[in-house]
């Protein structure tokens, strides 16, 4: 069997998908399903029993001699929730917990940590697990993964493969529930069929342009691939880095959900909301060396060809993965 946290969210139900792809069907989905929103993503998906969130360490312990691997992929990923407590509950305290037990039950372990840790960048994106400590989030969400990464390298204890991903901007099929925090190519994509016309963030930064910040977009196919290529691979545990290796400019990302639509770019820019102003990130991208030197050798979807196939393949249809 095969633990899924975060089993109806967005990277959570595309992984299971990919695992019944590769014949993998005794899924075990956990999540809080009173969320109703997000069960239409494991509509069609071969799961063999669906555990409730809170349900999942009593599960284990009875059946923990069944259990191959663990996808800890749930969190809350809201970056514009400032109540530290529910960090602290479902991003710290909950991975902690999954952390022993597989510790105690020798299980593999990849979980999902962010790049929201490294904050402005002051000490670059390279995946150093010796700099984790000088990193400065700039929300709580990016301090709750940050300090679930420290206390992790600090074990003595450890699962005997364990491997912690920083995610980087992921986009893609799925993520259809997550309204606010959904990627800007699904919003973009709204408003473009709905307008004909796209709204940007204006840049409150004099070293960028508007439309000219740059982040690094991952599609979310390619971090499935990442994370099957680990669950094979259990070995060389450690924090990785996981984006494209390449930061693009949302201009970039707008200007092609535009061409997937056949539509000519027509782009304004409004100010940057207040409440997320002063903790905006304006350049990020991965070192992907740490991933690359262990093996990983697939090549990433170019920013082209991954809005070309998210909205043609699935925004323009309401498919899912």
């Amino acid at each position: 069997m095969i633990i899924v946290t975060g089993a109806a969210g967005f990277i959570g139900s595309g992984l299971i998908s990919r695992l019944n792809q590769d014949g993998f069907k005794s899924i075990i989905a956990v999540d809080d399903f009173s969320k109703i929103e997000k069960t239409e993503n494991l509509e069609g998906k071969i799961i063999q029993e669906k555990v409730e969130r809170d349900e999942l360490f009593p599960w284990l312990d009875k059946n923990q001699r069944d259990v191959e691997f663990i996808f800890h992929i749930g969190a809350r990923t809201d970056t514009t929730e400032f109540d530290k407590e529910i960090f602290d509950k479902l991003n710290v305290n909950y991975s902690k917990d999954i952390w022993l037990k597989c510790v105690a039950y020798q299980i593999p372990l990849v979980y999902a940590s962010s790049a929201a840790t490294y904050g402005l960048g002051e000490h670059g994106y390279d995946d150093d697990e010796t700099t984790l400590s000088q990193l400065k989030p700039l929300n709580p969400y990016g301090d709750s993964k940050n300090e679930f990464d420290i206390w992790a390298l600090q074990q003595e204890k450890k699962p005997f493969f364990w491997a912690g991903l920083k995610f980087f901007n992921v986009y893609g099929p799925n993520e259809y529930h997550k309204a606010r925090m959904a990627s800007v190519i699904m919003h973009a994509f709204n408003q473009i069929k709905a307008t004909g016309k796209m709204k940007l963030f204006r840049s409150h930064n004099p070293d960028f342009q508007d439309g000219e910040q740059m982040r690094d977009f991952i599609y979310v196919k390619d971090l499935i691939d990442v994370c099957i290529f680990l669950m094979h691979h259990r070995k060389n545990s450690g924090i990785y880095n996981l984006g494209s290796g390449e930061a693009r400019t949302f201009k970039d990302l707008v200007t092609n959900t535009f061409l997937a639509m056949a539509k000519t770019p027509d782009i304004s820019y409004i100010d940057t909301p207040v409440d997320i102003r002063d903790k905006y990130q304006y350049f990020t991208e991965a070192n992907m060396n740490k991933l690359r030197s262990i093996g990983y050798d697939k090549p990433f979807h170019t920013l082209e060809e991954g809005v070309a196939d998210y909205v043609k393949n699935y925004l323009a249809s309401g498919s899912y993965l």
